[in-house]
């Protein structure tokens, strides 16, 4: 599985532990930046890895920022992206199973590394489960019409 990662200054600590965990289990990462702690906008980040998503260059994406909250709303204003801000396992597993989220967000002040390393393997290991979530979903996406 290709994942693409982004963060902006608030979140790379934890995008960086997170990219190290994800490539130690065998994962192909992207990473779409930012590199450093210089502040950043983190729209210029959240778009470039909905685009990556989107384009089918990657299977999913992964952000972070502070909070989580600015790269969700930037990558769901991209077309096809049903990013999910999750700061728990359950949040995660729905995010995927019931939305079919293909972006997780997390907060980098708001959670710590080993929660970020189970929410991260909640959402890689579910599986989208159809039926009535598929024709939610499609009404999702028809907003963007």
């Amino acid at each position: 599985m290709k994942i693409a990662m982004g963060s902006d200054h608030g979140g790379i600590h934890l995008k960086e532990h997170i990219k190290t965990y994800l490539l130690k289990k065998g994962f192909e990462v992207e990473d779409y930046g930012t590199y450093n702690e210089e502040s950043v906008d983190y729209p210029d980040y959240a778009a470039a890895v909905a685009e990556a998503v989107v384009a089918k260059k990657q299977d999913c994406g992964i952000l972070i920022c502070g909070t989580g909250i600015g790269v969700s709303i930037a990558a769901n204003k991209v077309k096809g992206i049903r990013a999910a801000l999750c700061g728990d396992c359950f949040s995660a597993l729905m995010s995927k199973e019931h939305n079919n989220a293909n972006i997780l967000c997390m907060g980098e002040r708001v959670i710590g590394r080993g929660l970020a390393e189970k929410i991260v393997d909640t959402y890689l290991n579910s599986q989208f489960q159809g039926g009535l979530h598929a024709r939610r979903v499609e009404k999702i996406m028809n907003l963007e019409k």
